[in-house]
C-alpha cells in the first residue's frame, strides 16, 4: 500500500476564483480547498457571504460560515469599482476555475460572464450552480434548497401514505448540488488536459434532486409504478423505551424469521399471512404494529443487540450530538479542530473523502471578512496606494 506523499496535494497549483455564498457553492469550493486548491473567496465589503449572519459565536463570527469556508482566502472588495473590477480581471487571468451560484444573468451584468472572462483566459473553467438551470421556463426564478426538494418530488416521499409532504430539514439539495459541482469541475479539469481549453460547467438544485431518485424515476417512467422503500413491511423507524431504531429487514432469504428469532418471539414467517413477500406487503399494517409493540418494550440498545445477533440491519436514530460523539465518527477523523484567529479552537466536520497517498488537509481556518485582501491584491501587482483606495478606511494600514 502506498503511504502518504507529504506535500503532494491533488489540486495543488489550482487557483479557484470563488464568488459563492450560502451552501451549494461554498460546499463545492471547500472540497477543492481541502485538496490543495488556492481558493480566493470574493466577498462584499462590510457584509460578506450571506451565511456570516447566522448562528453567531460570542466573537461575532458565524458557526454556519465556519462549516463551509475553511481552506479559503477572503478578499473583500467592491467589484463594481474600477479597481475592484480590474482585480477580478487579473484574478480571472491567472485562475483555473471560477465558481459562482448567482441567478443566471448576474455575473454577465457585472461584466464577469463567461464570454468576458474567456477573452482574458481561454483555459478558465467557468462553473456555476443555480436553482433550475441557466435556460428554460424557470431560468429567472429564485432557487433554494427546500424549493428544489418540493419541485423534484423529494418532499412528497413519505413512508406513511397519509403523512403530509415535508422537505428534509437538512439542506440535501444544496449539499448534493455542491458535490455534483465538484465532480463537474474535476471532470472539466481532466478534459482541459486533453483539449487545452476551459468550458462552462453547470449544475442545478432541481437536477440534483431528480438524480437522487434514479430508481423511483425509472419505476414510474417505465412501469407507472411508485417505488417507496419506506413502505416495506419489514423496515421502518420504531420507538423504543428510550429512543428510536431504524430496521431494514431485507437482503436475506427469510428476514422475517430472523427478526422473530432475534426478538425471541414466534416465527411469523410460518403464518400463511406472512409466508411470502407479497403477503407481507398485503399485511404490512399488522407487521408494523407488531414491531411497534415489541420494540416499545425494549431499550434502543436491547433492540439493536437483538437484531444484530441475527444479522438484521439496524441502527439507533441519533441526534447530531450523539452522532458527533459516536466512536466510529471519532475513528474516521470526522470531527477536527482548527485554530481561528479571533476565536481560538474551532471544531468542524472532517474530510470525508479519504485518499491514502494524497489526503486532504486543513491548512487555513475559515477566514475573517477581508482577511487576505491586501495579501492577494499585492500578489496581483497592485500598489499600496491602489490597495488603500479599494479598502474601506477602517481597514487601511500604514
Amino acid at each position: 500500500m502506498v503511504g502518504p506523499l507529504k506535500n503532494v496535494a491533488p489540486l495543488g497549483g489550482v487557483t479557484v476564483l470563488d464568488f459563492t455564498q450560502i451552501e451549494l457553492g461554498p460546499c463545492a469550493t471547500q472540497v477543492l480547498g481541502d485538496f490543495g486548491a488556492d481558493v480566493i473567496k470574493i466577498e462584499r465589503p462590510g457584509a460578506g457571504d450571506l451565511s456570516r449572519v447566522h448562528m453567531k459565536h460570542a466573537s461575532g463570527e458565524s458557526a454556519v460560515f465556519w462549516s463551509l469556508n475553511r481552506n479559503k482566502r477572503s478578499v473583500a472588495i467592491d467589484v463594481r469599482a474600477p479597481l475592484g473590477r480590474e482585480a477580478i480581471y487579473r484574478l480571472a487571468g491567472k485562475a483555473d476555475v471560477l465558481v459562482h451560484n448567482f441567478r443566471p444573468g448576474v455575473m454577465e451584468r457585472l461584466g464577469f460572464g463567461y464570454d468576458d472572462l474567456r477573452a482574458i483566459n481561454p483555459r478558465l473553467i467557468y462553473a456555476f450552480g443555480s436553482g433550475y438551470g441557466p435556460t428554460g421556463p424557470y431560468r429567472d426564478k429564485g432557487g433554494q434548497d427546500v424549493l428544489a426538494q418540493a419541485m423534484s418530488g423529494i418532499a412528497s416521499r413519505r413512508a406513511e401514505p397519509d403523512a403530509p409532504p415535508e422537505p428534509c430539514a437538512t439542506p440535501i439539495a444544496d449539499f448534493t448540488g455542491g458535490m455534483l459541482l465538484v465532480q463537474a469541475i474535476l471532470l472539466a479539469l481532466l478534459a482541459r488536459e486533453k483539449t487545452g481549453e476551459g468550458q462552462i460547467v453547470h449544475v442545478s438544485l432541481l437536477d440534483g434532486m431528480l438524480a437522487m431518485q434514479l430508481q423511483e424515476a425509472s419505476a414510474w417512467l417505465n412501469l407507472r409504478e411508485r417505488l417507496n422503500w419506506g413502505t416495506f413491511p419489514l423496515s421502518g423507524t420504531f420507538a423504543t423505551l428510550d429512543g428510536h431504531v431504524v430496521m431494514v429487514g431485507a437482503f436475506k432469504p427469510n428476514p422475517l424469521q430472523d427478526i422473530c428469532r432475534g426478538l425471541g418471539i414466534e416465527d411469523l414467517s410460518a403464518d400463511p399471512r406472512y409466508a411470502t413477500h407479497e403477503s407481507q406487503v398485503a399485511h404490512r399494517d399488522d407487521l408494523q404494529a407488531r414491531w411497534r409493540q415489541e420494540f416499545g418494550k425494549r431499550t434502543t440498545k436491547q433492540v439493536v443487540e437483538a437484531l444484530e445477533s441475527v444479522d438484521i440491519l439496524c441502527a439507533p436514530v441519533n441526534d447530531i450530538a450523539a452522532a458527533l460523539s459516536d466512536p466510529q465518527v471519532a475513528h474516521n477523523d470526522m470531527v477536527v479542530e482548527m485554530h481561528h484567529p479571533e476565536v481560538g479552537r474551532v471544531k468542524a466536520i472532517g474530510i470525508p473523502q479519504k485518499l491514502e497517498a494524497t489526503p486532504g488537509s486543513l491548512r487555513l481556518a475559515p477566514p475573517l471578512l477581508g482577511e487576505h485582501t491586501r495579501e492577494v491584491l499585492t500578489e496581483l501587482g497592485f500598489s499600496r496606494d491602489e490597495i488603500d483606495a479599494l479598502l474601506p478606511k477602517t481597514e487601511r494600514k500604514a
